[in-house]
């Protein structure tokens, strides 16, 4: 899921950043909310991560605004600030969730996975196509009930292909959601993480295959549905 995180605590942002991308985010960081305002225009975020008091302003009226103008991504505010009137104004500005700073980074991914389901009406988050089974809050994969290892490139490609299966997914969509900005990606980068999982669930006896769509993207299938 491609995340901004808006804070500019430079040894805060390196951490959370590091921590997210261990479990599979892609993370852009705005450290001001003039850069936040630049991101969110250049590209599609899953989640914002928000400092409450920033050097060119405080981050709610920034949010309200984006509320106002019909924007619905979620939003968790961090702050030192643990005062009940100030929390309560976070919430009524349009934020999901608040967590009080210092915290720690498994509690932040928890939280955010919980806002994540929460805007997706998912009550059972175990997506299951063919004999796969996918756990996006353990970050596993199962085959007929086996784990199978994937590296976590490969497993956020696998992940973005579920979500849908059998339909087309064009490759900028799959590169916007598994790229950060600083990222640094060879031309052929998509093409080597699809060829590796296709690879591992080959060898892993899966009962589905990625096809591609030339010019367009790839296409989750069943191996015993028509190619695309």
């Amino acid at each position: 899921m491609r995340t901004l995180l808006i804070d500019h605590h430079a040894h805060l942002t390196r951490t959370i950043q590091g921590a997210l991308e261990d479990c599979g985010f892609a993370v852009d960081v705005a450290r001001t909310l003039d850069e936040a305002s630049t991101a969110f225009c250049c590209a599609s975020y899953h989640i914002l991560l928000l400092e409450l008091v920033m050097p060119d302003g405080d981050s709610l009226p920034w949010l309200a605004q984006l509320r106002s103008n019909g924007h619905s991504v979620p939003a968790l505010i961090m702050s030192s600030v643990d005062d009940l009137e100030k929390r309560i104004a976070i919430f009524n500005g349009g934020a999901d969730d608040f967590l009080r700073k210092p915290f720690c980074t498994e509690e932040l991914i928890a939280r955010m996975r919980a806002i994540l389901r929460r805007s997706t009406q998912i009550t059972d988050p175990t997506v299951a196509f063919g004999n796969l089974q996918f756990d996006p809050i353990g970050r596993q994969v199962f085959v007929e009930g086996q784990p199978i290892k994937i590296a976590r490139r490969e497993l956020c490609i696998l992940e973005h292909l579920l979500n849908r299966a059998g339909r087309t997914v064009p490759r900028a969509q799959l590169e916007d959601s598994l790229y950060a900005f600083d990222d640094e990606v060879s031309a052929n980068a998509l093409e080597v993480g699809i060829y590796r999982l296709r690879k591992n669930l080959s060898q892993s006896g899966a009962t589905l295959r990625i096809n591609t769509a030339r010019g367009i993207g790839y296409i989750l299938e069943l191996t015993d549905a028509p190619s695309a």
